[in-house]
């Protein structure tokens, strides 16, 4: 299976980082293993493993409270399943 690319801009600094960008590092930083396939410009979200608990915590407090347009936009930042 080839790597997962990431969504998430190499050189991104904290002063630049949106909302959106900073909550997926969050919860990738915390282990998160969803991962997200953007297909015709609809971003779904893949799981094949459970996410640890602080992971999984994180993402049902912050991310699926969040408006649809904005959980779009944390997922699109997540690790992309997607082959270049």
């Amino acid at each position: 299976m080839a790597m997962s690319q990431s969504n998430i801009p190499p050189e991104s600094g904290s002063d630049t980082e949106t909302p959106s960008l900073k909550l997926a590092k969050e919860y990738l930083s915390l282990g998160g293993r969803r991962r997200s396939k953007i297909d015709d410009n609809i971003t779904s979200v893949r799981q094949w493993e459970e996410d640890p608990p602080e992971a999984e915590r994180f993402w049902q407090e912050r991310v699926e409270t969040l408006s649809k347009d904005k959980r779009k936009q944390v997922k699109d930042f997540l690790p992309t399943i997607n082959t270049p």
